[in-house]
């Protein structure tokens, strides 16, 4: 299947910012609690918000580095992803992390930092591909 090289450019661009915003999200949240009800922030502080971004992350960060994979053929990229998703489903499914802030909020960072360093790496993968004779895609 042969895709538009702009979108895949485009996913890993979106992957890369979505990533990157997630991490600042994780690592603002201890500081966001205190001030939140004042704010009026606290709907975007909650577990469903922070469920559906690392579902969101994950489909995202899979999808666009297992596509980027099939053109490049190289695993950097997912070496940065794996341990990325681990990180963040290790920070919202074990409680013991989940329900400590700092903690949650240091692993939740580094998972979403890690996520976003893999789709910028994909993003150059991609970017110096060059099709060639002993190129099989």
């Amino acid at each position: 299947m042969s895709v538009n090289p702009r979108l895949r450019h485009l996913l890993d661009r979106f992957g890369a910012t979505g990533s990157l915003l997630c991490a600042v999200h994780c690592a603002v949240i201890p500081v966001l609690l205190a001030l939140a009800p004042s704010l009026g922030l606290s709907v975007w502080l909650g577990d469903g918000v922070e469920q559906g971004l690392v579902v969101f992350v994950t489909l995202l960060g899979l999808f666009s580095l297992l596509w980027g994979y099939r053109r490049h053929g190289a695993l950097r990229a997912l070496g940065f992803l794996v341990p990325g998703l681990f990180a963040l489903w290790a920070g919202l499914l074990y409680d013991p992390l989940h329900h400590s802030p700092v903690p949650h909020a240091v692993v939740m960072t580094l998972g979403g930092v890690l996520v976003g360093i893999a789709h910028l790496v994909n993003l150059r993968l991609n970017h110096s591909h060059v099709h060639d004779a002993s190129c099989a895609h």
